[in-house]
C-alpha cells in the first residue's frame, strides 16, 4: 500500500492516495478489457471532472498499457478445461421389490475434459425431462451468441 512518506509529500491521507491508485489500476484494467477506442476512453474519463491535462495523460497511460495489461489479464486468467468426448448410456428401471410396475429411466453421460495436457472424466446423471431442459437451455444461449450484441462483445474479447 502506499506509505505514511507518500502522503505528508503530497499533503494527502494514506486512503485517499490508496483509493486512487485502486481507482487507477479498475479504469485501466476495465478500458484494457474492453479494448474500448480512444474516443469511448475519453469520454469515460471526462465525467470525472479532471483536468484536461490529466486527462490528456490518463490517454496517453491507457494507449501506452493496454496491449501489456490485456497480456497480463490473460496470462492470469484461469485455464478451463475443454470438450474432449461424451460417453452416454439410457437406464430404465421397468421394477423394484415395492412397486412391480415402474418406469425410471435415467441418463447416464461421462463427460471427458482435456486441461494443460490432462484428461479427466465427469459422471453425471438426469433424468430425461431435466435433460431435455438442459438442452433447451443451451440452445437458447448459442442462439444468443448469435445476435449482434453478443458478436460485438466476443469481438473486443479476443
Amino acid at each position: 500500500g502506499a506509505g505514511p512518506g507518500l502522503g505528508r509529500k503530497l499533503n494527502t491521507g494514506v486512503d485517499t492516495i490508496q483509493h486512487g491508485v485502486e481507482g487507477l489500476m479498475y479504469l485501466l484494467t476495465e478500458s484494457s478489457k474492453l479494448m474500448i477506442s480512444e474516443i469511448d476512453f475519453q469520454d469515460s474519463i471526462r465525467v470525472l471532472g479532471f483536468s484536461e491535462e490529466l486527462n490528456k495523460l490518463l490517454l496517453q497511460l491507457y494507449l501506452d498499457n493496454r496491449k501489456e495489461i490485456r497480456s497480463i489479464l490473460s496470462e492470469l486468467a484461469p485455464k478451463l478445461p475443454s470438450y474432449h468426448s461424451l460417453e452416454w448410456r439410457l437406464d430404465v428401471q421397468l421394477a423394484s421389490r415395492s412397486l412391480r410396475q415402474q418406469i425410471k429411466p435415467a441418463v447416464t453421460m461421462k463427460l471427458h475434459l482435456n486441461q494443460n495436457e490432462d484428461q479427466t472424466a465427469q459422471v453425471l446423471q438426469t433424468d430425461p425431462s431435466t435433460l431435455v431442459h438442459l438442452i433447451q437451455q443451451l440452445e437458447q444461449a448459442l442462439g444468443e451468441m448469435k445476435t449482434n450484441h453478443c458478436r460485438r462483445i466476443a469481438r473486443n474479447m479476443k
